[in-house]
């Protein structure tokens, strides 16, 4: 085991009961400002909830979006969550017709939908005024967990908060053969923390956004359209030199993973394996680029996976289906 990672105690997650309130929501113009101001101070800010920070674009997928937004803010750990809408061709109508869908939801934490802008994915990391929370997370509106592993996740960031925490993680690599930076998926070690769940110190959000150390790159991002998860993983990497951590959900359901999709099995798998190489292709060029403009590599691998508990890993055959050993069917 590497010395990168430090060892975590085991954590017990217990979720009490709470009250619950009428979502707050508004629609916003995006702030202009924040890189004429100082980050916020962080002794400051709140640091035993989060703030979610939800990427919102596709218009068929506002009902998954309601549900997701609703699971968020009805959990203990989460301060307030913000739908950041980066689509510019939709209705100012629909995006009504979301809030007025969501106010009608009981919850613990307010939502607010801010219409960004542009579709600039840069602008996921823009340092909003209004986050009052040391730590941000960062998700897709396809990726739906469950309440337990949002908890789980931000306490293991409370214990190590200098460090990016996730759920979905990739590896760069240097192709010898090929003499160039790859992206590519290990399962011993990691570097890339995904966006689709990424917690992180929302000081970096700030540093991200409006450092002329990464002005370059941030061109790059919004000349590929991609990649922004990967610089963030470039800055934060840059700043801790240290890797980022894994940790297990418990439930997580991924959408937007073209496995999902329905058609013909091979012609899909087919279709798939396609879009994954091309999709690897560009996410490696990304990281060579990066790795060019800033004169350095600064991403560090993590290893291993963080847990709640160890429990039984045997498999035993029990109402007719496969499940763990000690679990108990009624």
């Amino acid at each position: 085991m590497k010395n990168q990672t430090p060892i975590y105690p085991f954590h017990v997650i217990i979720l009490l009961s709470m009250p619950f309130y009428v979502f707050s929501l508004r629609i916003g113009p995006h702030s202009t400002d924040s890189c004429n101001r100082p980050p916020a101070d962080q002794r400051t800010l709140q640091t035993d909830q989060m703030t979610v920070l939800i990427n919102g674009y596709s218009e068929h997928r506002i009902p998954l979006l309601t549900s997701i937004a609703a699971t968020y803010a009805a959990t203990s750990s989460v301060a307030a969550v913000i739908i950041l809408w980066s689509n510019p061709l939709t209705p100012s109508q629909t995006l009504t017709s979301l809030s007025q869908n969501l106010s009608s939801i009981s919850a613990a934490a307010p939502i607010t939908i801010l219409r960004q802008p542009s579709s600039s994915l840069n602008l996921r990391f823009h340092p909003q005024k209004t986050i009052t929370t040391r730590a941000v997370l960062i998700c897709d509106d396809d990726i739906e967990p469950d309440a337990e592993s949002i908890n789980f996740a931000f306490q293991i960031w409370r214990s190590d908060p200098d460090r990016l925490i996730g759920f979905f993680v990739r590896s760069h690599n240097y192709d010898l053969t090929q003499k160039s930076w790859i992206y590519t998926m290990e399962s011993s070690k990691y570097s890339i923390v995904l966006t689709k769940f990424m917690i992180l110190k929302a000081r970096y959000l700030h540093k991200y956004t409006c450092s002329k150390e990464y002005e370059k790159l941030r061109a790059k991002v919004e000349e590929k359209n991609n990649c922004e998860d990967i610089l963030m993983n470039f800055v934060v990497a840059e700043e801790v030199k240290k890797g980022p951590i894994l940790v297990r959900a418990k439930k997580v359901r991924d959408w937007g993973d073209a496995r999902n999709e329905g058609g013909e099995m091979e012609e899909r798998d087919v279709g798939l394996s396609s879009r994954k190489r091309e999709h690897r292709k560009r996410r490696g060029e990304c990281i060579g680029e990066f790795h060019r403009l800033l004169g350095k590599m600064p991403l560090r691998y993590g290893y291993g996976k963080v847990v709640d508990s160890v429990g039984e890993q045997g498999l035993c055959e029990k109402g007719g289906k496969l499940v763990y050993c000690d679990r108990q069917i009624f």
